[in-house]
Parts: structure tokens; C-alpha cells; sequence
């Protein structure tokens, strides 16, 4: 694992430093071309589900397994899929000329099936083709059983489902390292606080019913806690995680990803950076405190991303963040959400808090 994300970080670097743009990702790359179901060996099982770059399935929202026969083409073939709001369900996959090879993952399917908040989007489920050469030969979608694990996704613009590029949040990014087994359920919402989640009925009042017994709730919310108090924010992160574990669920607290606003020593050391907000609330330090005092796993989101982006420095970093297309450094672009979805992924698995087996 930290192998592939030395290699993501040596590629942003790379790019970066050649192009001066943020490299785009694979994963979020265009549709498919007219012909990419032709190519992989034209009528396979499920495609009339399809077009030439989308798979339509009519179903109720629920919860969903995906089986896909990749390539199959006389030619080489890349391919990756995302489904409804550009959410990256499956990486990029290389198959060989005249080789098919077999992916699976589950995915969740709801109405809205972005941001809590925003449009219904499309009834049914959508899946689009992407890659470098994407393939198709074969797809089959059925309900998942009854009681197949979820995360739950509780959190602000920095981890929610983008509706448009080039934003993409670091959990638009989290299902393509999620196996068949396990799902994410993103309820992240733009310009939401610790206070205006639980004020509208939208957000945890909805999420809160859909939890089971043993699943998990990444909670990460702090970036729009810009004039919380310190004893209102530490008593609204005490309130979900009291919320999730009453529903049998198992909560999990997230600081917040930094900023990327350098000091002049080239460090991340100012308050904008490290989400103090302007009444000198840490907010790190009291999502690690409420973490410590009520035994809630915690994955310090703030201190890992900082030494990411403080070893890749002032350049390349811009890759990770929106800064080369919107001077934007708060959201993360596709890249950037990536490698910040696999260090969360790194963390499900170092602290079991999900099996080995059901992440990619």
C-alpha cells in the first residue's frame, strides 16, 4: 500500500513539474468513445443495459452487487467505471488483447444519489465507462445480501460526492478500493457544519435510521465550524457519535484535511492551514480529544495530509488541490481526492476496522 502511494505522489510530482497542470486521473477521465461495446465483443451478457459510454439498470434504491467481464477486444484495453454522481466505483483495469478479466464491487444506490441536499439525479443506476481504452464485454447487476457491510460518510465538500468537475471529495474516490462485500454510503454535504448537520432534517436525521449494527461512520466535519465555540463543537461531535452507536453502528472520527496555505518557512503552521477557526478553536485537537475520551477510533486526517503536502512542496502540491484551475486550496482535485481516499482506506485496514479482504 505505501508503495502505490509513493508511486501516485512521484506522478502528481512528475506531472506537475512538467506540465505546470494537475495531472488528470485516470479514474475520472471521458466517457468512452462510440464503439467501446463493439470493440470488447459486441452482445455479452447485460449489455443491452448499455450505450456505447453508460449501463442503465431500472432499480429501487438499495444496495447492489456489480459483476463486470472487462476487455475481450482484439485490441489492449483500459478500463475504469463511476456511477451516479461520479463517484469512482472501480480503478482503471488494463487487460490484454483478447483477455477478459473479472471485477465485482457493491455499490449504493439512492435518492439523492449525490449530496444529501442536492438533486435526485437519475432514478435507477448509472454506470459510465472510462479509461484510457475502455472495453466492455459482459455486466451483471443484482441486489446484494441483506446484511452487506457499509461506511457511512458523514462530512462536508472536502469528502462529499462532487456534483461537477474538476472537484471531486476524497470519498467520491473511497468505493474503487471497497471490494464486493462492502459499500459506501457518501451522505457528505457541501457547506455543512457540525451544527447545521444535525439542524437539518436531510442529514443525520436521515443518515441516523439507515445505520446497522457493525456498520462503520467516518465522521469528518470542521472546514464550515468557522465560528463554533469550542464547547458547541465538542458537544456536537459527542452527539454523533452517541448517535451512531445507539444505532449499534461504530463511529469513526476523521480531522479534518488541511488547507494549502504554506508559512513562509514552507511549513503548514498557520491557522488557516491546520482548521483553527476565528475563535481560535483547534479543531483537530478537540476531534482527537473527543476520540481519546470516548474511545472512538480516530484517523488524524490533519496530520497526515500535512506531511503529504508539505514533502511534496509549494509546486507540487498544487496537484492535489484545485489551485492550478480554480486557486483553490480547500477542494481537492480528482488526484487529489484519491491519494487522500487511499490514506483513509490505509487506515480502515491498519486499525481493522474493516477486513483485509474486502479492500482492493
Amino acid at each position: 500500500m505505501r508503495r502505490r502511494r509513493r508511486t501516485l505522489i512521484a506522478v502528481l510530482a512528475t506531472l506537475t513539474a512538467a506540465t505546470g497542470l494537475s495531472a488528470t486521473s485516470a479514474s475520472a477521465a471521458a466517457p468512452a468513445e462510440a464503439g467501446t461495446l463493439a470493440r470488447a465483443g459486441a452482445h455479452g451478457p447485460g449489455l443491452e443495459n448499455c450505450t456505447a459510454t453508460v449501463c442503465h439498470f431500472d432499480v429501487a434504491p438499495g444496495t447492489y452487487d456489480v459483476h463486470v467481464l472487462l476487455g475481450g477486444g482484439d485490441a489492449a484495453a483500459s478500463t475504469g467505471i463511476t456511477g451516479e454522481t461520479r463517484r469512482t466505483l472501480l480503478p482503471e483495469t488494463a487487460t490484454a488483447a483478447g483477455e477478459r478479466v473479472a471485477r465485482s464491487f457493491t455499490v449504493n444506490v439512492r435518492t439523492p444519489e449525490g449530496e444529501p441536499t442536492g438533486p435526485d439525479g437519475t432514478p435507477g443506476l448509472d454506470l459510465v465507462l472510462g479509461g484510457s481504452a475502455p472495453a466492455l464485454a459482459g455486466i451483471r447487476v443484482t441486489p446484494a445480501r441483506p446484511h452487506t457491510r457499509q461506511i457511512f460518510l458523514v462530512g462536508d465538500s472536502t469528502s462529499c460526492d462532487q456534483p461537477g468537475a474538476p472537484y471531486s471529495g476524497w470519498g467520491q474516490q473511497l468505493p474503487q478500493y471497497l471490494r464486493k462485500g462492502l459499500s459506501a454510503a457518501n451522505y457528505a454535504d457541501s457547506g455543512e457544519s457540525t451544527v447545521s448537520y444535525l439542524d437539518n432534517p436531510a442529514l443525520f436525521a436521515t443518515v441516523q435510521p439507515l445505520i446497522r449494527k457493525g456498520d462503520l461512520v467516518l465522521i469528518q466535519l470542521a472546514h464550515n465550524d468557522k465560528q463554533t465555540d469550542e464547547a458547541t463543537y465538542r458537544t456536537n461531535l459527542e452527539t454523533l457519535v452517541a448517535g451512531v452507536r445507539e444505532r449499534g453502528g461504530r463511529p469513526v472520527l476523521l480531522t479534518p484535511i488541511v488547507r494549502r496555505w504554506f508559512s513562509a518557512d514552507g511549513t503548514l503552521n498557520n491557522d488557516t492551514a491546520l482548521l483553527v477557526n476565528g475563535l481560535g478553536v483547534d479543531h483537530p485537537a478537540v476531534t482527537r480529544s473527543v476520540a481519546a475520551a470516548h474511545g472512538v477510533p480516530l484517523i488524524d486526517m490533519t496530520a497526515k495530509t500535512k506531511a503529504l503536502v508539505e514533502s511534496l512542496g509549494v509546486e507540487a502540491s498544487k496537484a492535489l488541490y484545485l489551485y492550478n484551475e480554480k486557486r483553490d486550496n480547500t477542494h481537492t482535485s480528482a488526484n487529489g481526492a484519491t491519494v487522500y481516499a487511499d490514506l483513509v482506506r490505509d487506515e480502515l485496514v491498519a486499525q481493522r476496522l474493516v477486513p483485509r479482504g474486502l479492500v482492493r
